[in-house]
């Protein structure tokens, strides 16, 4: 099945079901803030992890305690698609609090 952009509605939709996350231009956005360096260093690396799984990747910062993510899909001319989504979700249940640490 071929991966298509979603519509501005749909990502609206979306969107919603994932607190934090935002569309920042034509990428969905989160930055997360963790307790300290190390703690924000072993989630990239889990995030790597997700990523080599789901053969799809996002930009990701490392700051001090923060990690900050955006990600579109480039086979499809840099739009919002399913592929971001599942990518966000996955990211999102391996940050603190949400019991999968």
């Amino acid at each position: 099945m071929a991966v298509e952009p979603l519509a501005q509605k749909d990502i609206e939709v979306r969107l919603a079901g994932l607190p934090g996350w935002s569309l920042d231009g034509d990428r969905l956005a989160r930055s997360y803030r963790l307790a300290s360096h190390f703690a924000a260093t072993a989630m990239v690396v889990h995030i790597a992890q997700v990523q080599e799984e789901l053969d799809h990747h996002s930009d990701l910062t490392l700051g001090y305690n923060t990690i900050a993510l955006t990600v579109n899909t480039h086979s499809v001319g840099g739009a919002v698609t399913a592929l971001d989504f599942d990518l966000a979700r996955r990211v999102e249940d391996l940050a603190p609090g949400h019991g999968a640490h």
